[in-house]
């Protein structure tokens, strides 16, 4: 079974790659000199070339608030062009089966939480990253419409919440939450900080999964696409405070330091934590605590990144 992986050099990617498939699989994960999802005629010629049995589009470009708010033209073009070119060409080639990555950023900003996947749709967007989100949600909708004027093509997305792990973007100007803490406590105890800043007042709650568990979950997709839901969120069933993913970090790191609250700085939405009856239906739940996801990550921090403050 010939299986195409987008963004296979990124976070998602390279951690679907570990997972111990079959042999029967075999993945084509194209780089970008490879495969430039920019250009719709070279993706449509790249699938026609090695007729694919199944699709998993995980690339895009990706960041946390600071990214998304100061490139949010970008972040809309870039997302929505890569995931139209990949999907339609898909589409065009005769590919049955395609398994699309959204974003917990596409439900509404003010939507009761935990978040269903029928809420989709049903109201404004968070600003702070509002143009990942639409583009996001017009790949989700490409796929749904495909997929119900031709029922011979399923093409089906997991909707991940925030996720983070092996193979995270460190830099501050890129990385999500998690990732960025990381980078930013280890500065600080190898500087000797006595306090380190938190944007706003910490309250904000979070949903952040081990990127090992996606890539648990996408695998199990692959394996077992049939019973898939066309539409699913993936996450934990739990969130933390802002405040309380600083607790933890620290105490992996070793920072012993206090922290202090920069009330005039963007939190983002209060709360964004996915509703998991559909994938507990389905039978799949994570497997890695929040401790030994983040003692994972900053080891393999300090393996790339440990000499950099």
């Amino acid at each position: 079974m010939k299986i195409l992986l987008t963004g296979g050099s990124g976070m998602v990617g390279k951690n679907v790659l570990e997972q111990r498939f079959s042999p029967e699989y075999e993945f084509f994960a194209p780089d970008i000199p490879e495969l430039d999802l920019f250009d719709f005629s070279a993706v449509k010629v790249y699938i026609s070339k090695i007729k694919p049995d199944l699709i998993v589009h995980a690339a895009g470009r990706v960041g946390g608030i600071q990214a998304n708010m100061a490139h949010p033209v970008a972040f809309l073009l870039e997302n929505l062009d890569m995931g139209r070119n990949l999907v339609w060409a898909a589409r065009a080639c005769g590919v049955k089966k395609l398994i699309n990555l959204g974003s917990s950023c596409m439900y509404p900003r003010n939507a009761p939480n935990p978040l269903k996947e029928e809420m989709l749709m049903q109201g404004e967007l968070e600003p702070t990253n509002e143009g990942y989100a639409l583009a996001k949600t017009v790949v989700s909708r490409l796929c749904s419409y495909i997929s119900k004027e031709d029922p011979g093509f399923r093409y089906k997305t997991l909707i991940p919440c925030n996720l983070y792990g092996r193979w995270d973007k460190f830099a501050p100007e890129h990385s999500h939450m998690i990732p960025a803490v990381i980078r930013k406590l280890h500065a600080a105890k190898l500087n000797g900080d006595k306090t380190v800043e938190i944007w706003g007042d910490g309250l904000a709650r979070r949903e952040f999964m081990y990127a090992g568990d996606i890539a648990d979950c996408i695998h199990r997709a692959v394996t077992d696409f049939n019973s898939l839901p066309e539409l699913m969120n993936v996450g934990l069933g739990g969130d933390h405070s802002v405040n309380e993913y600083y607790r933890a970090v620290a105490d992996v790191v070793g920072y012993s330091g206090a922290f202090t609250h920069d009330l005039t700085k963007p939190a983002g939405m209060a709360r964004k934590l996915v509703d998991t009856s559909r994938l507990a239906a389905w039978g799949w739940k994570p497997a890695t605590t929040l401790k030994d996801g983040i003692a994972a990550s900053y080891e393999f921090f300090k393996t790339h990144y440990g000499d950099k403050k």
